[in-house]
């Protein structure tokens, strides 16, 4: 049985990302600040269990992973999905020119340190068993290739977490980790929106793609639904 680390599972795209992998037979661990507010919906099977995470301190990713690797003798996959959007709520404006120091730590800390500190921590019991799936959930706002102006700290956090992908995929290629950044699209959660056009389940389709790729896929890429993107 493989064991799976979701980020952010109390809600959105974590918690159906946790919820698929569970039903597929994963052991997952629905990480999040307050595993109190998992719904009570959730019936955790396979061994599955909630655990505390705020990817946004430093000393609780530390504990986090020490507790997880403490219980579970491996971790397969890992998908970096806890995040924040800020911009819009530094006074309401979204120009990179109003953007806050504050809000730009505040996004940078969670959406970009975060992951890569988890990946530090959970890296190297993958590299042990010479095997782990790690996803990156990032965004095309995050895109160079198609950069637009606005949300700063957001567009910034997202791009510097696709370079954390090719970095960490790099140090590892000769290993059977496959280490890549996924866009979900614009998803109607919490963060999106309800006006956003994709569903949970379209969001997701491309991060669990990522999560139980085989071990002949890509590495160090940009997907969205299992197609490659620009970076």
């Amino acid at each position: 049985m493989k064991t799976a680390i979701v980020t952010g599972a109390n809600r959105g795209l974590g918690l159906a990302s946790a919820q698929k992998l569970m039903n597929e037979g994963y052991t997952v661990i629905f990480a999040c600040r307050d595993p109190k507010k998992i719904p009570a919906s959730v019936q955790f099977k396979n061994q599955s269990c909630a655990m505390e995470l705020d990817t946004s301190k430093t000393q609780s990713i530390e504990k986090f992973a020490n507790d997880v690797l403490a219980k579970f003798n491996k971790i397969d996959v890992l998908i970096n999905n806890a995040g924040v959007f800020l911009d819009d709520k530094d006074g309401g404006e979204t120009s990179a020119l109003k953007t806050t120091p504050e809000t730009m730590l505040k996004t940078l800390q969670t959406n970009t340190i975060g992951p890569a500190l988890l990946i530090q921590k959970i890296l190297p019991s993958m590299i042990k068993n010479n095997f782990g799936r790690i996803v990156n959930i990032s965004s095309g706002m995050g895109q160079l290739s198609e950069m637009g102006g606005a949300y700063l700290s957001y567009r910034t956090s997202k791009t510097a977490l696709n370079a954390i992908t090719r970095i960490f995929a790099n140090e590892v290629q000769t290993k059977n980790i496959l280490i890549n950044s996924v866009c979900p699209g614009h998803v109607r959660t919490d963060m999106g929106g309800a006006s956003a056009p994709r569903t949970l389940d379209q969001g997701i389709y491309g991060i669990i793609w990522a999560a139980t790729l085989p071990d002949d896929g890509p590495t160090g890429g940009f997907f969205r639904d299992g197609k490659p993107l620009d970076w």
